[in-house]
């Protein structure tokens, strides 16, 4: 294996759309703050959600994602810290490249700078989670805190890939990504 490279292609998937067959593998750092808790195996939903969107994306390489499961006011600091919003929000998503086009992988080819020197993973970014916000928006989309979380980890998996939803056409994108992700993984809205 080469920079953390699958040795198969990344293309391949099984015949039904509703599978996804996982080729690169995502190494999650998970750590909680402020006593940050969902009573969820959050490490094991992740790594699942993340592969998932990876084989989506075609992702040849394995990766490495740090997720901090936090509450509102350590997601409030950050997101006044890095974005000059005085609030709490969901998610927040932080990738180490910026895509020129979302899930281009070429572009890395002649880059040493985004991977892992010992383990060859690509570095795919940081993802912080207000705990808080994943359980009123799971009681307020009448959903299990399983699938919020899963939701938003999805969500912030295509940032780091570099899709955003600023215009309505980006936002659908990210939409039917998503949902097609978890339909795929048999998490729905329970």
């Amino acid at each position: 294996m080469i920079r953390g490279k699958t040795d198969e292609n990344p293309m391949e998937k099984e015949e039904s759309e509703d599978t996804i067959q996982i080729m690169a593998t995502a190494s999650i750092i998970f750590s909680a703050e402020n006593n940050a808790n969902l009573e969820l195996p959050c490490e094991e939903l992740a790594k699942k959600v993340s592969e998932a969107v990876l084989a989506m994306e075609g992702c040849p390489y394995d990766v490495e994602v740090n997720l901090v499961l936090t509450d509102d006011e350590g997601i409030c600091e950050i997101n006044r810290s890095f974005r000059g919003i005085d609030a709490p929000t969901d998610v927040l998503s932080f990738p180490a490249v910026d895509f020129e086009e979302p899930a281009c992988f070429q572009e890395l080819e002649d880059s040493d700078a985004e991977f892992d020197l010992d383990t060859g993973e690509f570095l795919l970014g940081d993802i912080m989670i207000s705990a808080d916000k994943v359980i009123r928006q799971a009681e307020a989309f009448g959903h299990s805190i399983k699938r919020e979380f899963c939701f938003l980890v999805a969500h912030s998996m295509l940032h780091l890939l570099g899709y955003d939803h600023m215009i309505e056409e980006e936002a659908r994108v990210m939409e039917e990504k998503q949902e097609s992700c978890l339909a795929a993984l048999g998490i729905g809205r329970e």
